[in-house]
Formats: structure tokens, C-alpha cells, sequence
């Protein structure tokens, strides 16, 4: 009965696609929906930009294995970022009428901080969407019996298929039915779990000792990772491609704003469900804890749920997977066409872009399935790709915004410098858990920010000259 559901589940989610392509005439109807969603559809689909595997799977094995203060990243920080897009970047972005965040860099740095964007923004998106691919996946595993290889193949077609067809229009229709659903079985698998523990009361008198705290210990190294933490997705997704669309799919720019307030708040209050649930579930079932962490939520409810809790869960992990899954396919996309092909295509219609943009989603769903299947870990694959648009986009993006003296060259030594001293940090220092030294221990994305900020210093204060 439950693999008849979830089957029924994921065609009834192509079809849903399907129909809502119908809207899609332009390129633009395909990239952000033609500027049409109201503030409810605007705020779920900011809202499930990723409510997904991460948040679900990945931060609910975090949370019962390191406390609170091991889920800073997502919720706290993913909900600080929909927070910060609202107030930094959703309306004078809107105002300039853009497909894509590497748009920006074209009409205010030059070409080619176009290009550079273009090329390090598509890649930040792959270890997104494995992760993503990765959980469907598992969900297939732990139902059906399918072999994970098999059942990444499955997924991506799957979300292939309905992103391909109808882009933003898709994404935004489906992320709304499914905003729905994920409250619901969240919700009372919930209340389900927490009256099988006795209370919220019980749950947190059987807590070990500062398994609630929230602040780190008050030394250098822990306050380091905790800020680096915040800052991940908190800052590094303020500059994704994903967020951007969802803000330009809005009908107006006071939407577009009000709608990641809205999305912040739903994001940090749901996102504490998935919490709750496996945190009963390490106190009922604590044998479960001996395996995959990750799978503790699968099995505790496949193993001691109803099958109306199994459909009601399942339906909520299916619907918070796919609505990121689709809108972190068409992110690169997008991007691809737009920024990179486009260029290169300059007779090419509106009509030739919509195709090259639709190929583009295939291309991307190709390239994650491949990683999907040679990868494992949800949680360290969503922050991977947060902390690669933290180095190299997101000082160009505010500098261009708010420092007036920000030039071309600055915006691509930033992008440059960071990712490289990113990348140079991690090949030196790792992740320097084991040496005593202070500045060995210091996370290798902030060495990374760090260069990308004094990179846009430098090329914008000595080479001041750029094209109007």
C-alpha cells in the first residue's frame, strides 16, 4: 500500500508539472514564472527553496547526535538567510528586471565578471542536488528494496521530467501543493511521537547535560565554528541562483520582500518538526542509533508507524526533496543558458533560449545523478555547496549593491582570490581538528571569505577605471 502511494505520489507530481508548463511561453516564463506568483506562492516556494533532504534527514541526524547547537547551520542559518535576502537584496534587485544573479554582475561590473559568475555559480549547485537525489534515493531503498544506484536513476528522471517542461511555473505550482503536505505529516507524526514519549515535558527532562545549548563554549576555536556555521548557508546562499528566481517570480518587489519574511518564519518554525521527531525517536527506539543516523527517521516509521503515519511522513519527506530538488536543477540551468550560452548565441531567439535553457536542466540532472551515486552524505553535501557561493559570489554581489566604488576588476579578483584561497586552505589546514595551533583551526571558508574581500579591495581601489 505504501509503495502504491509513493508511486502515485510521484506521478501525480509529474503530472502537476505538466499542466502548470501550459503557462510557459517566453524564456522568462520558464526562469521566474513571468513575474506572476502572489505572496502565498512566493513565500512556499522561498520557504521549500531547501526544506529538503538536509533539513529532514541530514539536520535531524545531527541534531540527535550533537544537540542544538549541531543544527546551527540548518535551520537557524538557512532561515537567517531567506531573513537577510528579504532586507538586503529583494527589492533593488527586483527593480532591474533580471533572469539571473549573473545579470547583475553583467549590468554592473562588465561581461566578463558575467562569465566568472556564470562559471562558478552553475557547479555550486551540483552537491546541492545530489544530496537531494541521494535522499529520494534512500526513500526508494528503504520502501521498495531498490538499489540506491537504481533508485538515484529513477529520482533524476523524475525531476528531470517536470523541471524540464515547465520550469519556474512547475517549481512554483508543485512547491505549493507541497508546502501543504509537508506541514501536514510533519505535523502529526509530531504530535504522534511526542504523546508516545509522554510530552515535550519527558523529552527534555531525558536530555543529556547541555544537549539544549545553544551558544558555544566561551573559547576561540568552538565560537570560530559556530559564527562559520551561522555563516554558511546564512551568507553563502544570499548569492544562489535558486533564491534569486523565486525573488524575481514575485508580482511585485514589496511581494518579493515580504515574502522572504514570511519564508524565514515559516522556515525556522517548521524545520524544528523533523527535530522533535527524531529526538523521540532516539528515546523510544535508541537501538535505531546504532546504524545510518540518517535513516533514523525512515526506519523508526516504516518499523512502529500506522501506515497512515507512513503515508503522512513519506508524503512530507517526498514533497520537501522534490520542491528543492527542481528549483536547484533549474538554478544552473538557468544560469547556463542565460549567462553562457546566450553570450556566445548572440542571433539566438527567445524561443532558441527556452530550448537551450530546458537541454541545460537535462545536462545538470546527468551530472548530479553521476554524483549522486558516488556519494553519501546529505549534510556535508548541502554545505559544500553553500560554502563555494560564500568565497567567490557573495562580497561581489553586496559590494556591488551598497559600496559605490566597486569595479569589474574588484568583483572578478574577489571571486578569484576566494575560492582560491578557499580551496588552498582546505589542501593545507583541512579541517584542522586535530592540530593545537589557533589559526590551523579556523574553518577554510573564512579564509576563503576573507580573501574574496580583500581581493575586491584591492582590484577596486587600484584599478579604479571601469565602463560606465
Amino acid at each position: 500500500m505504501l509503495i502504491a502511494f509513493i508511486v502515485l505520489y510521484l506521478v501525480g507530481t509529474v503530472a502537476l508539472g505538466w499542466h502548470a508548463a501550459q503557462r510557459v511561453k517566453t524564456s522568462a516564463d520558464f526562469a521566474v514564472a513571468g513575474k506572476q506568483l502572489p505572496l502565498f506562492m512566493a513565500a512556499c516556494a522561498l520557504f521549500a527553496t531547501w526544506f529538503g533532504s538536509e533539513t529532514v534527514l541530514g539536520a535531524s541526524s545531527e541534531f540527535v547526535s550533537h544537540g542544538l547547537i549541531g543544527v546551527i547551520e540548518d535551520p537557524f542559518g538557512a532561515a537567517l538567510c531567506l531573513l537577510l535576502a528579504g532586507r538586503l537584496i529583494a527589492r533593488p534587485l527586483y527593480k532591474l528586471n533580471l533572469l539571473t544573479f549573473s545579470d547583475f554582475f553583467r549590468l554592473r561590473y562588465n561581461r566578463t565578471a558575467e562569465i566568472v559568475s556564470a562559471i562558478f555559480m552553475a557547479p555550486s549547485y551540483f552537491s546541492w542536488i545530489a544530496a537531494q537525489l541521494i535522499a529520494l534515493a534512500i526513500i526508494l531503498q528503504t520502501v521498495a528494496g531498490i538499489d540506491r544506484e537504481l533508485g538515484v536513476a529513477i529520482c533524476t528522471v523524475i525531476v528531470v521530467c517536470y523541471t524540464f517542461v515547465g520550469g519556474m511555473w512547475s517549481v512554483a505550482v508543485t512547491d505549493l501543493v507541497q508546502t501543504i503536505v509537508i506541514i501536514i505529516g510533519l505535523a502529526a507524526l509530531a504530535i504522534d511521537v511526542v504523546g508516545q514519549v509522554g510530552g515535550l515535558d519527558v523529552m527534555i527532562a531525558s536530555a543529556p547535560p547541555d544537549f539544549f545549548r545553544f551558544l558555544p563554549a566561551p573559547e576561540p576555536t568552538p565560537m570560530i565554528h559556530w559564527v562559520a556555521a551561522w555563516m554558511t548557508i546564512g551568507l553563502g546562499s544570499i548569492a544562489q541562483q535558486d533564491i534569486f528566481q523565486r525573488v524575481m517570480a514575485s508580482k511585485t518587489a514589496r511581494i518579493a520582500e515580504h515574502a522572504c519574511y514570511w519564508s524565514a518564519g515559516m522556515y525556522l518554525s517548521i524545520a524544528f518538526l523533523p527535530l522533535i521527531i527524531a529526538y523521540g525517536g532516539r528515546i523510544l527506539y535508541p537501538e535505531l542509533m546504532q546504524g545510518d543516523v540518517q535513516m533514523l527517521l525512515p526506519t523508526m516509521v516504516l518499523q512502529h508507524g500506522s501506515l497512515t503515519l507512513q503515508v503522512l511522513f513519506f508524503g512530507a519527506l517526498l514533497s520537501a526533496i522534490l520542491s528543492t530538488c527542481s528549483g536547484a536543477m533549474l538554478a544552473p540551468a538557468t544560469v547556463i543558458g542565460e549567462n553562457l550560452v546566450k553570450p556566445m548565441m548572440r542571433s539566438i531567439s527567445d524561443a532558441g533560449l527556452l530550448r537551450v535553457m530546458r537541454w541545460s536542466v537535462a545536462g545538470v540532472g546527468v551530472v548530479t545523478g553521476a554524483m549522486a551515486m558516488t556519494r553519501g552524505n546529505i549534510y556535508e553535501l548541502v554545505g559544500e555547496s553553500s560554502v563555494f557561493s560564500l568565497v567567490s559570489l557573495f562580497v561581489p554581489l553586496l559590494a556591488g549593491l551598497y559600496w559605490k566604488k566597486a569595479t569589474a576588476t574588484g568583483s572578478i579578483f574577489a571571486m578569484v582570490f576566494g575560492m582560491l584561497g578557499w580551496i588552498t586552505s582546505l589542501w593545507l589546514i583541512g579541517d584542522g581538528a586535530e592540530n593545537g595551533n589557533i589559526w590551523m583551526q579556523i574553518p577554510p571558508m573564512l579564509y576563503g571569505l576573507a580573501a574574496s574581500a580583500l581581493g575586491m579591495l584591492a582590484g577596486s581601489l587600484v584599478f579604479r577605471s571601469q565602463p560606465a
